[in-house]
């Protein structure tokens, strides 16, 4: 029988395209867009010399939240994968959560978690699923807070200037994002709804060669496999996965109190909502530069001082980006100098 050769070696080809055409294509456009976000992170940057202005005490707390933050993610990691142990589960999550703050996509990132739990004698297959559940929770949560945040960003207080009032709002998004994720994991109706529309907007916005038609059964499948996943503790998980994302917000609102920022409450809101979706984007690592040009940006329009608004970006992106990036490294050390552990 006759081989053949041509398809042997194009088959090597297409494998080698799809594992290196995402840096190759996201390492130039990365450095084209910090060269292009130069100035905005040079500014944030400059703005250093105000932080001896601050009120400490709020900035304590700037830090204090977003370790909340991070306390709230390992709980969510530690439920997904029915361990009792703390110190490998967040050693692996800082060190992943590093590496994708140095590379442009969080697939190392994620290759390391799994390697590091695997390490600590976790089981590999189910910290694959349990990874993929935390995060298949994150994302719906920052999906949904834009559609959730709407209503009050276009309703909310616009007059009254107090802080006090944004986390109000924030609070109250959460509240909601608490009931919808219940009514999702509980019932098919409403998700089923919420994916035909998404699937007719796909549809209606990109071309395609073949529609998109099967959109409805996926989003049930991933989330009977979260569902199974979870298990009697869905709420617990739930629970700290807005954690997560309520702390980082408080973290936004006690920076803007350091400062002494008066703004627009609806307006921080957005601000934030355009901060999680800021960091998302592949180009840089952890949003680099978009996320400060995008905070200053809506912090401004909500009514901070340039200055203030510089500031503001400045001490969150330290207690939400360059603090955890450093706290990876050092976590990433001292989990390999650890003897590897039994499951638990």
């Amino acid at each position: 029988m006759v081989k053949d050769r041509s398809s042997q070696g194009a088959e090597p080809r297409r494998g080698w395209i799809r594992i290196w055409w995402r840096p190759v294509v996201l390492v130039p456009l990365g450095g084209l867009s910090l060269y292009v976000l130069l100035p905005s992170l040079l500014a944030v940057f400059g703005s250093w010399r105000s932080l001896s202005h601050l009120s400490w005490v709020f900035a304590v707390l700037t830090l204090g939240s977003e370790a909340a933050s991070f306390v709230c993610l390992w709980q969510l990691e530690r439920i997904v994968l029915r361990t009792r142990l703390w110190f490998p589960v967040i050693a692996a999550q800082l060190s992943a959560n590093a590496l994708s703050r140095i590379v442009p996509t969080a697939a190392p990132g994620a290759a390391l978690e799994l390697s590091m739990l695997v390490g600590a004698g976790l089981d590999g297959g189910q910290s694959a699923v349990a990874l993929g559940v935390s995060a298949a929770l994150q994302w719906a949560t920052t999906a949904v807070l834009p559609v959730l945040a709407l209503p009050a960003i276009l309703g909310g207080a616009a007059v009254d200037h107090r802080l006090d009032v944004a986390a109000y709002l924030g609070f109250g998004v959460l509240v909601l994002l608490i009931a919808v994720g219940a009514v999702a994991l509980a019932t098919d109706r409403p998700l089923s709804l919420a994916a035909r529309v998404a699937q007719r907007l796909v549809n209606l916005t990109f071309r395609r060669r073949r529609p998109v038609s099967d959109l409805t059964e996926k989003v049930l499948a991933d989330r009977d496999v979260i569902g199974a996943t979870l298990g009697a503790r869905w709420k617990a998980a739930l629970t700290a996965a807005l954690g997560n994302t309520g702390f980082d917000y408080l973290a936004l609102l006690c920076a803007l109190r350091a400062v002494g920022a008066d703004p627009r409450p609806s307006l921080v809101l957005l601000a934030y909502v355009a901060v999680e979706l800021l960091a998302l984007l592949p180009f840089t690592p952890g949003g680099l530069g978009f996320v400060e040009a995008g905070l200053v940006g809506t912090l401004t329009l909500a009514g901070v001082p340039a200055a203030d608004a510089l500031a503001t970006t400045l001490l969150y992106r330290i207690a939400s980006y360059w603090l955890p990036l450093l706290a990876g490294g050092v976590a990433y050390v001292v989990q390999r100098r650890r003897p590897r552990l039994r499951p638990s």
